[in-house]
């Protein structure tokens, strides 16, 4: 059955980690400012021991291997076989899939330049600049111009001084073109939806990232005058999807084959379940040892990025739930349909960001917002979704555990 295809500790209900997850960010936000008043060199250099292609810092080794261990548990637990079974429930998968790639990047895009643009425009500076990382395959002299951007030299490295609202709007694209994460497994379970559609959905969407992601992605952040380079994009697929998409389906194989799938499910996965949020903490701590000096100078910059955020979630949410209703689906496919568009795969869009722009640009710092306002945010909906269950006929006494 499909919805057997996940049956760690997660399906039972939110872990202490992703109970808490709102207040370890916090705790994680307050502990890398400190880490970067007493020692501010220290995630610099980290962030300095990077791959580089000529001058270009391309990817930073320690926050890739954080970003590798964020994404692989993630799809260790993916039972590709069971796309296969998805065309049972066509409409709902279908609605999914118009909703997550036809309607929210492009609502995002649009939701994120009124707000950072134009309505919080003053509150954030219109005189203020992010440095972010030159694009990846490119060598401009300084004083060029680049989408909004100029060449500077920073500390004896080329950077790209770019408007620092512009780097917060390439840091909501990047979360907006990433829906679902394993997490959406946790919600839908929370609202009785249909466990086997989800997963399903999880894994479609993981195989659709590797296309669309970085058509999307290219051509949003070409709009929004932040032209990233066609090969960056495409590394960091290669890097942050690709490369733990094919280590998790291996893995996942070769586990079963040599100890068994429940030795995989009961014990395996929950050995691998804290590792994904653990490698994100870190990850924060040393993205915020960046960031204290910009946060504490304007300790609003967090709201400015998290009512954007919190105005597309529940967007999408009600566009999704109100597509479901409209299609007559039931209502264990309307849950999960309206969940999955809702979360965001926050774990793609912080990797992508550290890569593109650099783990100390705004854009980072705005993927960052979406992990701070994701729990509490989507348990808001969990409970708006089990009140409005008649909507959709005769309430379901238990979740689903297939596709009938």
């Amino acid at each position: 059955m499909a919805g057997e295809a996940y049956t760690t500790d997660n399906t039972k209900g939110l872990s202490v980690f992703e109970r808490y997850l709102t207040i370890w960010v916090v705790l994680c936000i307050a502990g890398g400012i400190v880490l970067g008043k007493v020692a501010p060199g220290l995630a610099g250099a980290l962030d300095a021991m990077a791959i580089y292609v000529g001058e270009a810092p391309v990817v930073s080794i320690p926050i890739a291997v954080c970003l590798f261990l964020m994404m692989y548990p993630i799809m260790v637990k993916i039972d590709f076989a069971e796309v296969i079974k998805a065309g049972k429930s066509g409409k709902p998968v279908g609605l999914t899939l118009f909703v997550n790639w036809a309607i929210k990047p492009f609502t995002m895009y649009a939701i994120a330049v009124f707000f950072l643009g134009t309505l919080f425009y003053g509150f954030i500076g219109p005189d203020a600049v992010d440095l972010v990382k030159m694009p990846f395959g490119m060598d401009l002299p300084v004083g060029a111009t680049r989408g909004a951007g100029t060449v500077v030299l920073h500390e004896g490295v080329k950077m790209l001084q770019i408007p620092l609202w512009r780097s917060y709007l390439a840091g909501c694209i990047l979360l907006g073109i990433a829906p679902c994460t394993a997490m959406v497994l946790v919600w839908g379970h929370l609202s009785k939806g249909n466990a086997g559609l989800t997963l399903v959905m999880v894994a479609i969407n993981s195989l659709t990232m590797l296309i669309l992601y970085g058509v999307l992605g290219g051509f949003l952040l070409g709009v929004g005058r932040l032209p990233v380079p066609w090969q960056a994009l495409l590394l960091s697929i290669a890097v942050y999807v690709a490369l733990p998409l094919v280590a998790g389906y291996v893995s996942r194989r070769w586990i079963i084959a040599v100890k068994g799938e429940t030795w995989f499910k009961d014990k395996f996965l929950h050995v691998l379940t804290p590792v994904t949020i653990v490698a994100l903490l870190v990850t924060l701590v040393l993205l915020f040892s960046l960031k204290g000096k910009t946060i504490i100078g304007n300790p609003l910059t967090i709201l400015w990025i998290a009512i954007p955020l919190f105005i597309q979630t529940n967007l999408i949410f009600w566009l999704g739930y109100g597509l479901a209703r409209l299609l007559k689906l039931k209502y264990r496919d309307a849950a999960p349909v309206a969940m999955i568009g809702a979360s965001n795969h926050f774990e793609v869009a912080i990797a992508t960001s550290a890569m593109l722009f650099g783990l100390s640009s705004g854009a980072a710092l705005a993927t960052v917002v979406g992990v701070l306002i994701e729990v509490p945010v989507m348990l808001m909906l969990v409970k708006i979704c089990l009140k409005t269950q008649g909507w959709f006929g005769a309430c379901p006494d238990k979740p689903a555990s297939n596709f009938g």
